[in-house]
């Protein structure tokens, strides 16, 4: 079952309210012992995860298919780079990182326990059950996501998200499990930030401005660090920028990590950009921060000729929620 992203809470009666943990999606399989994780693109996960699908295996219940996030807490936190890095395609590596950093599964549906089919089940049923599944077969690292009805607690929920919350889902107490469908509502906490242009790149097929890319400088020592960049640029402004931009081209551009580092989803191009003094100063909007860079593209929002470069630093994001700031959060 997947989101549609929502610009607000739905309000009014009937609606379950969940964290969107930030993770990765995964369906949980288990038939005797047979135990496979799924990921939302069809994908098998158990490769990489192997201290989950252990986990699994210690479960009482024989049978069962459930639906959650992979997570991973780490150094007081929930990383998401952490759960990229186990993406690997050595078997010991996989192996060393599943004992260093264990993951956990947060669970908040269920299909099927036992002989029980769960599916065509309406959520307000599906919810108890997995209730009573996760009492019976509490295993570490298995959890449960909390869950209310009162739109009031889910709010104070979405203002707390951007670090290990990847926003509110909202979903029908009287709905099946409908799957493919798009039948849950999700709303995240967009933030906006004042970043400086450190560079740009070159659109592929024309020899004009095709994304800006965005640093923040560091407290410590003053170095600009790339953190993202933003493609949000209107067709008709863009040789005028172009212009502009060509004129301002000046080596390092970022005199902290810059674009084009290693990374094995870098491609040629991603390595060719274009320095910058670094002068210029735009808002942009942004969901998520990964590793203090964004992880998405960001919308540009408005130039700011009235910022200084150096105005723009780190501490204007948000930081992540610690998990025993998420615990005190809940009331867990």
């Amino acid at each position: 079952m997947e989101a549609l992203l929502a610009a607000e809470l739905p309000d009014g009666e009937g609606w379950q309210f969940e964290p969107k943990w930030d993770g990765f999606r995964c369906i949980a399989r288990r038939d005797g012992e047979t135990i496979a994780m799924i990921s939302r693109s069809g994908k098998p996960l158990g490769r990489y995860f192997p201290e989950v699908l252990e986990m699994l295996g210690r479960v009482k219940e024989q049978r069962f298919t459930l639906d959650g996030e992979l997570i991973l807490p780490l150094a007081d936190r929930l990383d998401f780079e952490a759960l990229q890095m186990r993406l690997h395609p050595a078997e010991s590596r996989v192996r060393k990182l599943s004992k260093e950093t264990p993951a956990q599964l947060m669970l908040f549906d269920v299909l099927r326990i036992g002989a029980k089919e769960f599916d065509q089940k309406p959520l307000a049923d599906r919810r108890l059950a997995l209730e009573k599944f996760h009492r019976a077969n509490a295993v570490d690292g298995l959890l449960v996501s909390p869950a209310t009805t009162d739109r009031k607690m889910a709010l104070g929920w979405l203002q707390r998200s951007g670090g290990a919350l990847d926003g509110v889902v909202a979903k029908r107490l009287d709905q099946p499990y409908r799957f493919g469908e798009r039948a849950m509502v999700k709303v995240k906490q967009l933030r906006t930030a004042d970043c400086v242009v450190g560079g740009f790149r070159y659109a592929e097929k024309k020899r004009e401005v095709g994304s800006l890319l965005l640093g923040l400088y560091d407290d410590d020592e003053g170095l600009l660090h790339h953190v993202g960049f933003t493609s949000a640029i209107p067709a008709k402004e863009r040789p005028e920028l172009t212009e502009r931009l060509e004129a301002l081209i000046e080596p390092p551009g970022f005199t902290g990590n810059a674009p084009g580092g290693p990374s094995r989803w870098n491609t040629e191009r991603t390595a060719q950009w274009q320095p910058l003094k670094p002068e210029l100063v735009v808002e942009v909007r942004y969901d998520q921060v990964t590793g203090r860079r964004f992880r998405h593209g960001t919308a540009l929002l408005r130039w700011r000729p009235d910022k200084a470069p150096e105005q723009c630093t780190f501490e204007q994001l948000a930081p992540e929620l610690k998990p025993s700031e998420i615990r005190e959060l809940f009331g867990a």
